[in-house]
């Protein structure tokens, strides 16, 4: 429910747009509005869930998720339904660290947590693509305002079914580091807006320098209140293992080519092609098929078989020859021209995440779970974020481009294509470009591991190693 979110609301911008009269720079930010607050408060989040129990917590968080997803879905202008995006995420900030935590918490063995990895990423990473296909649905046979009101009955589900199945993990004494989690959230806002400014008002204006400029100071302190807080949101150290530290920034950067994928495939499904809700959302299929399938034979066998390292380069290999076999659709081109793209990409993601996801908690000590699994998602929300914000500039400028060059002799609507084709036409290679950066990181970065031995056991197995060490 957290991560389909994040897309879900795509196949419904146009109707979005044209209800409550949204800007074209504008619409991004009923995107970006949800994935910055729950990017940036997902540290606080974690520390939360360590602190004042998990199951407490999650369940905090997906009431107050279900609640902004009600008062969304009755929102009336642009101001309400951004507002009610923005308390999502943070119900979603407050949700999604301690599932994660508790999952690591309940399958500590090797084997077991690879599998268990491999599903959670089955449901992250195609929970993206799930989201158009229900978004293409409900828009079609409902109102683009179910998008949010199907939340309201899977959070109540949720809710009902949670409490007695989840264990509580018990409270510890600490603090909260409330600045610390101040200066990331308005520094990476900032940057965005800088980002989502530059492209209706140019690289020179003054409110896009300054937003920058804002950013990048708010991010100084977070850096510096972290180093001295006694108990940070983002424990530095965590930053020190090589491998590690890379497969946080490869995920960040993988998801950002991915979300603008999303972003201008499904406007160029239904803007081009003219394809209604439903057929847009179905378009996706094959994508969401493909990255369930390379996330579980990731997690059942490759990884194990071959090391984290071989798989994640293999994966993302095939995920960049996806988005680059994108930037050839024109304006002719039907719907055969995407699937073997999808196919591609979504094989490729699904064989990556699991072991990026397994790199980025490799090793890490027990009191620093929370905040490791934190920073997973605030790689996947943030680069999210973060790379919608840079594919919507660059679509801006070549967009802007192309009209004044248009050919005389088209029409209104031929001209309209031939214009989103062509920004849509650079924001996929700048898209391949951030793919290539992580295949690069990937590649030369991180160090080969050799495979751990797997720790799975039996109560029985367990029984008797603790007796055998008391005989001792």
């Amino acid at each position: 429910m957290v991560v389909l979110d994040a897309t879900i609301v795509n196949i419904a911008l146009q109707d979005i747009k044209g209800a409550l009269h949204f800007s074209p720079a504008g619409l991004s930010w009923v995107v970006n509005a949800y994935t910055l607050t729950f990017g940036g408060l997902l540290l606080l989040g974690a520390r939360a869930g360590d602190l004042l129990g998990r199951k407490r917590v999650f369940l905090a968080g997906i009431a107050l998720f279900a609640l902004a997803s009600l008062a969304g879905g009755f929102a009336q202008n642009p101001g309400e339904l951004l507002t009610a995006r923005a308390i999502q995420g943070i119900g979603g900030a407050l949700a999604s660290p301690s599932a994660l935590a508790l999952l690591m918490t309940m399958f500590p063995g090797t084997r077991e947590r690879t599998r268990a990895i491999g599903l959670y990423t089955a449901v992250s990473i195609g929970g993206a693509a799930v989201g158009l296909i229900a978004g293409g649905m409900l828009s079609e046979w409902a109102s683009w305002r179910w998008v949010l009101f199907v939340n309201v009955p899977i959070g109540l589900a949720l809710l009902v079914i949670a409490r007695p199945v989840l264990i509580e993990t018990p409270r510890r004494s600490g603090h909260f580091d409330l600045l610390g989690a101040l200066t990331s959230t308005l520094g990476m806002t900032a940057l965005v807006y800088g980002f989502v400014h530059a492209a209706s008002d140019g690289w020179s204006n003054a409110g896009t320098i300054g937003s920058f400029a804002a950013g990048l100071v708010l991010l100084a302190a977070f850096i510096r209140t972290e180093s001295r807080a006694e108990s940070p949101i983002t424990p530095l150290r965590l930053f020190a293992d090589r491998n590690r530290a890379s497969a946080y920034l490869a995920r960040l950067l993988l998801v950002a080519g991915m979300m603008g994928m999303f972003f201008f495939l499904t406007q160029l499904l239904r803007g081009v092609l003219g394809y209604s809700d439903l057929k847009t959302g179905f378009a996706f299929l094959p994508l969401t098929v493909m990255v369930f399938l390379g996330s579980q034979l990731s997690s059942r066998g490759l990884v194990e078989r071959f090391g984290e390292k071989v798989v994640m380069v293999g994966g993302i290999t095939l995920s960049t020859t996806g988005m680059a076999l994108l930037t050839q659709l024109n304006e002719h081109s039907g719907y055969l021209a995407l699937v073997v793209p999808l196919l591609i990409f979504g094989a490729g993601n699904g064989l990556a995440f699991v072991p990026l996801t397994t790199a980025a908690l490799d090793g890490v000590a027990p009191e620093d779970s929370g905040a490791a699994s934190g920073l997973v998602n605030v790689m996947q929300q943030v680069g999210g974020s973060l790379g919608l914000s840079v594919l919507v500039t660059v679509f801006g400028t070549a967009s802007s481009n192309a009209a004044d060059n248009l050919r005389p002799g088209l029409s209104a609507a031929e001209a309209a294509r031939h214009v989103f084709v062509a920004g849509a036409h650079s924001a996929f290679w700048a898209a391949s470009v951030f793919l290539l950066a992580t295949w690069l990181l990937v590649a030369f970065a991180i160090r080969r591991r050799p495979a751990a031995p797997d720790v799975d056991y039996t109560d029985a197995e367990l029984e008797a190693e603790l007796q055998a060490v008391l005989a001792e």
